[in-house]
């Protein structure tokens, strides 16, 4: 005798600020949204110390405790939280059809709705006093924490726009900005390489690498090397950004979802609908250009009311 299988209204694959935001909107619509966290809970914010930029905490917010904020309201009205990964998804292409989720590899529920908040993963270098000084001074994202280096010196790891960007960003709050960039040129377009090469606080070392970020607790250096001599010096700063892109989570919905050549989900317009009906997009996963956890909120909440659209237009 088989089990029944669970069928839900609306489904959300992935628990940061977007997730947890189209939690709260679904439930309020009555739509008794499910939560299927993924192995962080929170996503990427709870990895970052202090959250300063993220309105209605006047004094700023631990990531970890924003995120449990987030997650207590979702609940307060009635989310239900399940800590679990999706390993495989069947979506319909009908109008009104199911859709078939696999979690753990192992349990399948149906949904009628599914929102997508799986973010996006920064790439890092791979090195262990990177890893470990992550929130100590090693940041992807220049917008967010830039602000904590006012006046101070820090490095910029990159040669895109994303890195000249973030660069000529904190030139206007540090006192000096270093670009380590690997080859002898710039990759970024020709108008960022002139913004960064008119800014007067931007250096930029080229045929550069970063061998270890140094500091116990906090940055308070850095060692580089030539790799065309092979020769190595260290330099004060106190911060270390990384600018070398992000990599979309989406691996398990290639070829089902349209995405773009990195592997963003493409959402329709303004709205947050992908090719197929009932499915939807939010956060990071399909925005590649603000990348914050309040635009990944306000997103959140535009898939919750687009999904609430959705069953109502099949009644």
């Amino acid at each position: 005798m088989s089990e029944t299988i669970e069928r839900i209204k609306c489904l959300i694959i992935g628990s940061g600020p977007a997730g947890y935001t189209a939690a709260i909107y679904a439930a309020r619509a009555d739509l008794k949204p499910v939560i299927y966290t993924g192995m962080q809970m929170g996503g990427q914010l709870t990895t970052t110390t202090e959250v300063d930029n993220f309105p209605g905490y006047p004094n700023g917010i631990d990531g970890n405790a924003l995120m449990n904020d987030l997650k207590n309201q979702a609940e307060r009205f009635e989310t239900e939280v399940r800590f679990g990964v999706v390993t495989k998804v069947d979506f319909s292409k009908e109008i009104g059809g199911i859709h078939k989720i696999t979690i753990d590899e192992s349990k399948t529920v149906e949904a009628e709705t599914v929102i997508i908040s799986t973010g996006a993963t920064a790439r890092y270098l791979g090195l262990e006093s990177e890893e470990r000084l992550k929130g100590g001074g090693v940041s992807a994202c220049a917008t967010c924490d830039g602000f904590f280096y006012k006046g101070q010196d820090v490095i910029v790891i990159g040669a895109g726009d994303s890195a000249a960007e973030e660069a000529t960003y904190l030139a206007n709050i540090c006192n000096k900005v270093t670009i380590l960039v690997r080859k002898d040129y710039m990759r970024a377009s020709k108008a960022m390489v002139h913004r960064v090469e008119k800014t007067e606080n931007i250096e930029v070392m080229y045929n550069t690498e970063l061998e270890e970020v140094l500091g116990d607790k906090v940055v308070e250096g850095v060692r580089v090397f030539n790799n065309q001599t092979n020769e190595k010096q260290e330099i004060d700063v106190t911060g270390v950004f990384l600018a070398i892109g992000h990599k979309p989570n989406s691996d398990i919905f290639k070829g089902m979802l349209d995405m773009d050549e990195v592997g963003y989900i493409l959402t329709k317009g303004k709205s947050s609908k992908t090719n197929l009906p009932g499915i939807f997009a939010a956060g990071d996963i399909q925005d590649k250009d603000y990348r914050q956890a309040v635009t990944a909120a306000g997103s959140g909440c535009m898939a919750a009311l687009d999904s609430e659209r959705y069953l109502g237009s099949l009644k």
